[in-house]
């Protein structure tokens, strides 16, 4: 996947920059930030493959910015740039959804090897859907809406769109509480009763409801709520 295109968020221009060069003498496209939000900016766009995060960020920390991503790009690949000795963010840096690690200071042949295998991984994801169909309701991510017919539509919320987006990206198998706690509001579910959902229509999110709720039929034939494959 020698095409892929890599954003690079980190704050030490040095290290951003000798990241970047390795990326590019490689065959990546390389897009650089500074800062957290600059870096977010960057990581959600469309056609990014990976983004190597620093951690200790201006403006965003690192943790924060994972968070943002995951809400919005669930199975966006990311790597974390993290300092010798700072075990518990890596830690909680993969709990919160990060894809690998790699500690600083690292050689280029040890950051290619691992870029090279998260994206191998990362090709037998589910792809990133902007719209399905639950029964009647066509889900709009990109518009943040729901479509029951043409002069029928619901506006979505943020955090509906997001866990509406990652229930669909993962529609072939269960998704627990607990994991859309860590990958879409970005906290520890340590402690929480957590209980199991599956996908096609899970119960406990407002956000399905919403969807699956059909307004007054204009006919007693209204189909029922389903979960095909995102269209």
């Amino acid at each position: 996947m020698q095409t892929a295109r890599v954003v690079v968020i980190e704050d030490e221009p040095a290290i951003r920059r000798g990241v970047s060069d390795a990326l590019r003498a490689s065959g990546y496209h390389a897009a650089e930030a500074g800062d957290g939000d600059r870096g977010l900016e960057e990581a959600v766009r469309a056609g990014v493959d990976l983004v190597l995060l620093d951690l200790m960020l201006p403006r965003r920390d690192g943790l924060t910015v994972l968070a943002e991503v995951r809400r919005t790009r669930p199975t966006l690949p990311v790597i974390i740039l993290t300092a010798r000795g700072s075990e518990d963010d890596r830690v909680r840096g993969l709990k919160m959804g990060a894809d690998d690690y790699i500690v600083k200071p690292f050689s280029a042949r040890e950051l290619l090897a691992r870029v090279e295998a998260v994206l191998r991984r990362s090709m037998g994801r589910p792809c990133e859907v902007q719209r399905a169909r639950l029964g009647r309701a066509v889900i709009d991510l990109s518009r943040r809406e729901i479509r029951w017919s043409e002069h029928e539509r619901g506006e979505l919320s943020e955090m509906e769109t997001a866990i509406l987006g990652f229930l669909i990206a993962h529609c072939k198998r269960a998704v627990s509480r607990e994991e859309l706690l860590s990958r879409v509001w970005g906290i520890e579910p340590t402690g929480l009763e957590t209980r199991t959902c599956m996908s096609p229509g899970c119960a406990p999110s407002s956000a399905t409801r919403r969807a699956a709720r059909r307004p007054k039929p204009s006919s007693p034939s209204a189909p029922p709520a389903t979960w095909p494959a995102p269209t």
